[in-house]
C-alpha cells in the first residue's frame, strides 16, 4: 500500500486520540487516515518506555502502508507511586478499558500511603514519526500537575478529570477540547514535531 508523500497514517485505533490529533494536524500540510481505517493490526506495545512503544507503533504502520506514519504514546506518571502507572496507565484500566477504575486504582493506592502524600504528577505524551525505510523521530511532551479527588468534569478522558494542571484552577475534564490542545502534554510534544519538521524545513527552502 502506497500514497502520496503528503498522505500519513495516524497509528492508533483511539477514537479520541484520532480527532485530537488530526486538529492539531489541521494546520500542516499533510492528511492523516487512521490505522483504524485502513485496518491495520495493532501491534503489541512491548516498549519499557513512551518513546519505544511509540516508536513501534509508527514503524509498524509505516512499514505496513509505504507511508509516513505518526503514534502518540501517553500516561499519567504519579509521583508517589514510582512513576506508575505511566506507560501502563491503559493497562491500569483492565480490558475492556474502564478509566473509572483505573482512577479508582489511583487515588486508592494514594490513600494507603496516607493523607499527607504528595499529589503531583506529570502528564506525558510521546510522539513518533516514521518512515517506510526505518528511520524515526521521537518528541516529548510534559504538563505537571496534581491529582484531585473527586473527578472533575466529564469534558476529557481518561485521567483528565482527575489532572488538575499547574497554574489552572480547572481539571483537564472540565476544558473544552480547545483548551486542552493548548495546554496539554501532547500538544507541547506536537509543537517540537512542528518546529523540527515543517517550521525548519520551510525555512530551509526559502533559502
Amino acid at each position: 500500500m502506497t500514497g502520496h508523500s503528503d498522505d500519513w497514517v495516524l497509528a492508533t485505533h483511539n477514537s479520541g486520540k484520532t480527532q485530537e490529533l488530526q486538529d492539531l494536524f489541521a494546520s500542516l500540510p499533510i492528511r492523516l487516515t487512521s490505522a483504524k481505517d485502513l485496518e491495520l493490526p495493532e501491534p503489541d506495545e512491548t516498549g519499557t518506555t513512551f518513546e519505544a512503544n511509540a516508536e513501534l507503533k509508527a514503524l509498524a504502520a509505516a512499514k505496513a502502508t509505504g507511508r509516513a506514519a505518526i503514534a502518540d504514546d501517553s500516561g499519567v506518571a504519579v509521583h508517589a507511586l514510582g512513576g506508575e502507572p505511566g506507560i501502563h496507565t491503559a493497562l491500569w484500566a483492565g480490558e475492556p478499558r474502564d478509566f473509572d477504575i483505573a482512577r479508582r486504582r489511583v487515588e486508592a493506592r494514594l490513600v494507603e500511603l496516607g493523607e499527607d502524600v504528595s499529589r503531583r504528577a506529570t502528564y506525558i505524551c510521546v510522539l513518533c514519526v516514521a518512515w517506510p525505510d526505518g528511520r524515526a523521530r521521537t518528541f516529548r511532551g510534559e504538563t505537571r500537575g496534581t491529582l484531585v479527588w473527586p473527578i472533575r468534569g466529564e469534558l476529557g478522558h481518561g485521567f483528565e478529570p482527575m489532572f488538575l494542571p499547574d497554574g489552572f484552577a480547572i481539571t483537564y475534564g472540565e476544558m473544552t477540547a480547545e483548551q486542552r490542545r493548548r495546554v496539554n502534554a501532547r500538544a507541547a510534544a506536537m509543537r517540537k514535531l512542528e518546529e523540527a519538521l515543517f517550521r525548519t524545513a520551510a525555512l530551509r527552502a526559502d533559502t
